[in-house]
């Protein structure tokens, strides 16, 4: 396992992607202004995140699985996501992405950017529909730190060198837990433990903050 100059580890929907990838999902199924409405609730920290999560997925029960390709041919990355990545790489930073979303969507995004790392949710699909539920453990906020701490540790990563990025109340533990917790065009849950706010259009805004980790 090599020894890396930092850790960058980011969040998925309104983060690394302007879209909210259960909201993409929840078009195909004729019930996105519901799950917009759970999705706001919960990155405001209104909500607790697994329930919201649970009660999202539920309302695609039913749902073919042919839409999830249909969803990842129109993923935009946030203006300077795909850059800061290969910036951050190229600096020997190890790079992850940590979500509240799902593998079914991200997974082949984040290869073709050479992300290191993928954490995230996974639907249950059985006989080539979903089943309105969740598969395996959810990654909620709790479980976003763990995986931060789970890496650092195995890359030999110290906290001055990690950098977390997020948007919502799903991202606070993860910002708390790293040397330098970016919240990008945030909800005001997650601006109040930031250490640094983005509010610009661009997540290579966040650049100058590894520049500065990596010298410190």
């Amino acid at each position: 396992m090599r020894r890396a100059a930092g850790l960058l580890v980011s969040d998925v929907d309104s983060t690394f992607l302007t879209q909210e990838v259960i909201e993409l999902v929840a078009d195909h199924a004729g019930v996105r202004e519901q799950v917009e409405e759970i999705t706001t609730a919960a990155m405001r920290g209104e909500l607790d995140f697994a329930a919201s999560l649970r009660a999202r997925v539920a309302l695609l029960e039913g749902l073919d699985e042919s839409v999830l390709a249909a969803v990842r041919a129109v993923l935009v990355p946030t203006p300077g996501a795909l850059e800061l990545m290969r910036r951050a790489a190229a600096a020997g930073w190890v790079t992850a992405l940590v979500s509240g979303g799902f593998h079914e969507v991200i997974d082949e995004l984040a290869a073709e950017a050479g992300i290191d790392h993928v954490r995230a949710n996974r639907f249950e699909i059985v006989r080539g529909r979903f089943t309105g539920r969740v598969s395996g453990p959810i990654i909620d906020g709790a479980a976003k730190r763990r995986v931060l701490e789970e890496l650092a540790e195995r890359h030999g990563v110290p906290t001055g060198r990690i950098i977390a990025l997020g948007d919502g109340a799903n991202d606070r533990e993860m910002l708390r837990a790293s040397g330098t917790g970016i919240a990008f065009r945030a909800k005001p849950a997650l601006r109040e433990v930031a250490d640094v706010v983005i509010d610009g259009e661009s997540l290579l805004e966040a650049w100058p903050h590894l520049e500065a980790a990596a010298a410190s």
